[in-house]
C-alpha cells in the first residue's frame, strides 16, 4: 500500500484509542457505544493531530464524537433529508438539478463525520461497481444536457489512482461533458493523497476540474493541508470550500471570519456555508435559521465579499439550492 492508504487502514476506530491519544478520559464524554453502532467511528491520525489534547469541546473533536445525542428523536429529521433517493435514476447515478449528474462512486469515507447528511444512505444497494459504472457512462453519453458530472460519495479521493484514471478517461470522451466536479474531504483529513499521480491525473484532464473540498474550522488547516491545497492549484483545478454550520463546532461569527480567511490564505475560496441537512442522527448540530442569519451578517460585516460564503440549504424536490437570507 501506498503511504496515504496506509494512513487511512490505520485511522481511529476505536473511541477508548482516540481518547487516549487525546489524553482525555472517556468518562468526560458523552460517548454512546449504541451511536457508534449506527454510524462508525472512523478518525485519521493526520485529522486527530490537529485537536487540542486534553480538551472535550475541541471543535474537530465534536466533528467526529459519537455521542447520545444521536439516538435523540428531532421533528423533521429523516434518513434522506435531501431527496436523494427519489433522485436516483440508476444505480450510482442521481439526478437532481438540470444541467448535473452525481455519481455515487463509494460509500467509503476517511473520516466519519457525525453530521452527514448520508450516514444513513443505502450505498450497499447504491454505489457503482466497475460494470454500473460503464452503464452510467453510456447514460451520460446518451444525454446531451448533461455538462457537468459531480464524483461524490462516500468520497471519491478515497478510489485508487486506476478507478479514477478509468472513470476520467471515460468521461473524457464524452464531448457534451464540460466539468468534472469532485466533492472531498481528504485534503483536509487526509493530506498525503494529494500524490504526484493524483496531481498529474487532474492536470491532465482534458475537462475542467473543479475540487470542492469540505472545511468548518480554521483549525483543520494545517501546512499539510495547505500544501495539499496547492498541490491541487498547481495541477489547474478550481478550489471551492464548502462548510456546514454547526452548534457548538463553526456557530460563532469569529471562527466563520477566520476560516474564510485561513481558506483563502490556503488558496481555497469560501463557498457554501450549509444550514444543517436534517438526517437521523445530527439533530444536536442544528443551528437556528434566524441565529444563522445573524451570523451571515456579521460576517458579512466583517469580511470582503469574496470571502463570505454563501448559506444555503438543500431541500428534497428543489430544482437549486436555496439561499437564506432576511426577508
Amino acid at each position: 500500500m501506498t503511504n496515504w492508504q496506509t494512513q487511512l487502514a490505520s485511522a481511529f476506530t476505536n473511541i477508548e484509542a482516540l481518547c487516549e491519544y487525546l489524553q482525555l478520559s472517556p468518562n468526560e464524554l458523552n460517548l454512546s457505544p449504541d451511536a457508534t453502532k449506527q454510524f462508525p467511528l472512523r478518525v485519521p491520525l493526520a485529522f486527530a493531530s490537529r485537536m487540542k489534547k486534553g480538551n472535550p469541546l475541541d471543535p474537530l473533536l465534536l466533528q467526529v464524537l459519537p455521542v447520545g445525542e444521536e439516538l435523540q428523536f428531532y421533528a423533521g429529521f429523516s434518513d434522506d433529508p435531501v431527496g436523494d433517493l427519489n433522485a436516483v435514476k440508476q444505480i450510482g447515478l442521481l439526478h437532481k438539478y438540470h444541467g448535473r449528474v452525481l455519481l455515487i462512486n463509494t460509500g467509503a469515507c476517511a473520516i466519519h463525520c457525525r453530521y452527514c447528511f448520508r450516514r444513513n444512505f443505502p450505498y450497499a444497494d447504491l454505489q457503482l461497481n466497475k460494470q454500473q459504472e460503464n452503464d452510467v457512462i453510456q447514460t451520460i453519453q446518451n444525454a446531451p444536457s448533461i455538462q457537468e458530472v459531480i464524483l461524490s460519495g462516500g468520497d471519491p479521493f478515497v478510489l485508487n489512482d486506476a478507478r479514477l484514471a478509468r472513470l476520467f478517461d471515460a468521461l473524457a470522451e464524452i464531448a457534451t461533458v464540460k466539468r468534472i466536479r469532485i466533492h472531498t474531504r481528504l485534503p483536509i483529513v487526509l493530506p498525503t493523497r494529494m500524490t504526484d499521480e493524483l496531481v498529474a491525473m487532474l492536470k491532465n484532464s482534458p475537462k475542467k476540474v473543479i475540487v470542492v473540498v469540505h472545511c468548518n474550522h480554521a483549525n483543520e488547516i494545517d501546512d499539510d493541508v495547505a500544501q495539499a491545497f496547492q498541490r491541487l492549484k498547481s495541477a489547474g483545478v478550481t478550489l471551492l470550500n464548502q462548510s456546514v454550520l454547526l452548534r457548538g463546532v463553526n456557530d460563532d461569527a469569529l471562527a466563520l471570519c477566520d476560516l474564510s480567511e485561513r481558506l483563502f490564505e490556503a488558496g481555497a475560496l469560501p463557498y457554501y456555508l450549509h444550514f444543517l441537512d436534517k438526517a437521523n442522527g445530527t439533530g444536536h448540530f442544528q443551528v437556528a435559521e434566524k441565529e444563522a442569519l445573524a451570523l451571515l451578517t456579521a460576517v458579512q460585516n466583517r469580511l470582503s465579499g469574496y470571502l463570505v460564503p454563501k448559506l444555503v440549504t438543500e431541500q428534497a424536490g428543489q430544482l437549486a439550492k436555496q439561499f437564506l437570507h432576511d426577508t
